[in-house]
C-alpha cells in the first residue's frame, strides 16, 4: 500500500485498540463488581429475571430455545466459525476469513478465562444445559464477536443494525431460559466486542490491502 493508504489504515488500527481495549476491562471491572458483591445479583438482574419468568410464552420459548442451539455447543464452535471463514474464502477475502476465526477463538478464550476467574453462580430456575460461570454470557460473547467482525469486513449501516438486532435477541433469549443474569449479557457483549476489535487491529493492514487489490482488481475488468 502507499503511504497515504497506511495512514489511512493507522486511524481505524487506533480506534480498533481504543474502544475494543476499553470494552474489554469494562467487562473484566463488571465481572469483579460481581465478584465483590459476593456472587449477589443486581437489583436489575433480579427485576429483569423476574419479569421473563412473568412473560412466558410457548412460541418465544421455542425462539430462546433455538437460539441456545444455534449459539452454543458444536454450532458456535465449528459450525459458524468454519462455515463464516469459508465464505470469506469463497469471496476470495482469505485475510478476512483469518481474521474471523482470530476473532472467534479469542473472545472464547477471553470468555472462558472471565466464567473461572469469577465462577458466578446462574439463576436457579435455568431450564437449559450450561458449563460452568455464568459471568460472562459465551452466547453473547460469540453474537456480538460474529456482529463486529462482520462490521469489520463489510462496513455497512445494515450490516451494524443486523448485527445489533443479533446480540439483543440472544441476550434476551439467555435471560428468557434464566441461563444467565442480564448483567451477565451485557459483560458478554463487551468481551466479545471488544476482542473483536482488538483482533481486527492486527489484521487491519493486510485485509485493506486486500480490499484494495481486489477493488484495482474489479477496476481493471470494468
Amino acid at each position: 500500500m502507499t503511504t497515504s493508504a497506511q495512514r489511512r489504515v493507522a486511524v481505524p488500527v487506533v480506534a480498533y485498540l481504543v474502544v475494543g481495549g476499553s470494552l474489554v476491562v469494562l467487562s473484566c471491572l463488571l465481572g469483579w463488581w460481581v465478584f465483590s458483591t459476593g456472587d449477589e445479583p443486581f437489583a436489575i438482574d433480579l427485576w429483569w429475571n423476574a419479569l421473563v419468568a412473568d412473560a412466558f410464552n410457548p412460541v418465544v420459548s421455542a425462539f430462546a430455545h433455538f437460539m441456545d442451539w444455534v449459539g452454543g455447543g458444536w454450532v458456535a464452535v465449528l459450525v459458524v466459525p468454519l462455515g463464516g471463514a469459508l465464505v470469506l474464502v469463497l469471496l476470495r477475502r482469505p485475510w478476512a476469513a483469518a481474521f474471523f476465526l482470530a476473532a472467534e477463538a479469542v473472545s472464547a478464550g477471553g470468555v472462558q478465562v472471565l466464567k473461572h476467574l469469577f465462577g458466578r453462580v446462574r439463576p436457579e430456575d435455568i431450564v437449559v444445559v450450561a458449563d460452568y460461570g455464568s459471568y460472562p454470557s459465551g452466547h453473547v460473547a460469540n453474537a456480538a464477536t460474529i456482529a463486529v467482525a462482520a462490521w469489520v469486513v463489510f462496513p455497512r449501516v445494515w450490516v451494524s443494525l443486523v448485527g445489533a438486532g443479533w446480540v439483543v435477541l440472544m441476550a434476551f433469549s439467555r435471560t428468557y431460559l434464566h441461563a444467565h443474569w442480564l448483567s451477565d449479557t451485557v459483560g458478554g457483549a463487551m468481551i466479545g466486542a471488544g476482542t473483536a476489535l482488538m483482533v481486527a487491529a492486527a489484521f487491519a493492514v493486510p485485509m485493506a490491502k486486500e480490499w484494495s487489490d481486489a477493488g484495482a482488481k474489479r477496476a481493471s475488468l470494468g
